[in-house]
């Protein structure tokens, strides 16, 4: 791995417009939303605004997984299995809104290689400040992880929820389909169960990471009934397509823990 070159990453920046218009906003709304339909005016619900800055890569230029080959800010790491492994959110007021446009505001913050017991990993961090007609509503933090693909798939040893599950959802083909469409991914682990199983050896479909912390988000507000301030959030294992996501949680104080 040449970390001289994917070092020199770290501190890159870029800048991207977007929005959440009225129409995407309804098709999100018929893939993870809840309450009445929304309209051109309303509040963005958290984690929305994952959908307001596509990456219109041509399709030629995309690469064996369906991910853009180059990228203006991530570096070009040579590990043919990505994976969004976590994140943080701060939220700020006022409120985004839909059909707002919306300013998203990108840096690397580092550029890390490990060894890991199967083999080499690279992990990218990213920040991200997302701002709205009256400013700063977001700060994001997003951390991306590089692996190779084994020959075999060797399932993490699983956890159980600390508590009963208070909410099942059926991650269904169409529901991982229309995720990947509203969010403009075009990762193939998603949809396409052949490359799924034959190129990166899973099981399954594989149930999409900013999904799962959507889901939870919306158990969350559903709990509290309002939009928290602060939100993170960590992969341990993969969820395949066709398993039930049960959501437990437990509250202590001021603060609500969320497990899938």
């Amino acid at each position: 791995m040449d970390m001289l070159n994917l070092d020199a990453w770290t501190g890159r920046v870029a800048n991207d417009a977007g929005c959440v218009t009225p129409e995407l906003a309804r098709q999100l709304h018929a893939t993870v939303g809840f309450g009445k339909m929304p309209n051109h005016g309303d509040a963005l619900p958290p984690l929305w605004h994952w959908c307001a800055f596509p990456l219109a890569t041509p399709n030629d230029k995309l690469g064996r997984d369906g991910h853009p080959r180059e990228s203006n800010l991530l570096p070009p790491v040579r590990l043919d299995r990505r994976m969004w492994a976590g994140g943080a959110l701060k939220f700020y007021g006022p409120t985004l809104r839909i059909g707002d446009p919306l300013e998203r505001r990108s840096s690397i913050r580092s550029v890390t290689e490990k060894e890991g017991s199967s083999g080499p990993m690279v992990f990218v961090t990213v920040d991200h400040a997302i701002y709205g007609p009256s400013g700063l509503a977001i700060e994001e933090r997003q951390d991306i992880v590089y692996l190779e693909i084994p020959d075999t798939y060797a399932p993490p040893k699983k956890k159980p929820l600390p508590t009963a599950p208070v909410e099942e959802i059926d991650t269904t083909e169409t529901l991982l389909f229309r995720y990947s469409a509203v969010t403009f991914n075009a990762h193939r682990i998603h949809y396409d169960l052949a490359y799924t199983k034959d190129v990166e050896k899973y099981p399954g479909l594989v149930v999409h990471g900013p999904l799962q912390a959507t889901l939870l988000m919306r158990a969350a507000i559903r709990e509290r009934g309002r939009t928290p301030k602060y939100f993170d959030f960590r992969g341990v294992h993969p969820m395949f397509a066709g398993a039930p996501c049960e959501i437990a949680m437990e509250a202590e104080d001021a603060v609500l823990s969320l497990w899938s």
